[in-house]
């Protein structure tokens, strides 16, 4: 995945939510991120650097009709363009800032799925955050490690998104039983993959159609008896070939899905 502060069109450059219960949303998140011996999350929600990657708002009237879904925020060409596309393929505007002289400045939209995302232009290089060599190094920075949608009109959707942020596709493999099928690496501008479009089948079957954010953590197992103790669900635990867990779907304690994975 593209480097969390990469200008590029099609990067993801951060996630946020509104959320009820805010006190004890935040106290769940700083307790389940913050594991390991060097945690990569500060307890403020932050990367350990002191970057925002992910925002936990609280859900105050004006952000009442939003779903209750994480929203990645993915940097576009235009955001006018973006919204019209949106709009145009069947999807909906929740939100669409402009500045006075009615500029586009940043968007909420919502695909045909019911899957929440936002669009911001192209962050300029030099208004990124310096996160410094530690960028680079996937267990040492808080992140969003990786970002996909699983539904089941995955080959639309994927041309939804292809209009909407400018991303390319790249085919993954795979198989369910004997069939062989086609997931979706959603490419940005640089080439990298940004983000993935499932079909909701084999491994994939039974997840939620909402964007989900990869977290990583420092310690997976301790992250995962972690959720269960502060009143989240773990939904899905994948094991990597030593039979250790890698990554995991879970449910935070008012219902918003996401996963974590092991840095």
């Amino acid at each position: 995945m593209t480097g969390p502060f990469t200008p590029c069109i099609g990067a993801v450059f951060s996630a946020d939510i509104a959320v009820p219960e805010h006190d004890r949303e935040v106290s769940f998140y700083a307790r389940v991120l913050g594991t390991g011996g060097d945690p990569l999350w500060r307890e403020d929600l932050m990367s350990n650097m002191g970057t925002p990657i992910i925002g936990l708002g609280q859900r105050v009237p004006e952000y009442s009709d939003l779903p209750l879904q994480w929203m990645p925020h993915v940097q576009v060409d235009d955001i006018a363009a973006s919204v019209q596309r949106c709009t145009d393929l069947g999807g909906r505007v929740l939100m669409h800032e402009r500045d006075e002289n009615g500029m586009s400045q940043w968007a909420l939209l919502l695909d045909a799925n019911g899957a929440a995302f936002g669009v911001i232009p192209v962050i300029p290089e030099a208004m990124m955050p310096d996160p410094g060599d530690a960028a680079h190094d996937a267990a040492s920075v808080g992140r969003i490690a990786w970002l996909d949608l699983t539904v089941a009109n995955a080959t639309d959707t994927r041309d939804f998104y292809r209009e909407v942020i400018g991303w390319s596709v790249q085919e993954v493999g795979m198989t369910d039983g004997e069939l062989r099928y086609a997931d979706f690496n959603m490419l940005g501008a640089d080439g990298a993959p940004s983000a993935g479009v499932c079909h909701a089948r084999g491994e994939n079957q039974g997840l939620p159609p909402v964007w989900m954010i990869y977290l990583p953590v420092g310690d997976l197992a301790e992250s995962l008896r972690r959720v269960d103790g502060e009143g989240g669900k773990v939904i899905k635990v994948t094991q990597n070939e030593a039979g250790q867990p890698a990554y995991a779907v879970i449910e935070d304690p008012v219902g918003a899905s996401l996963a974590l994975a092991q840095a």
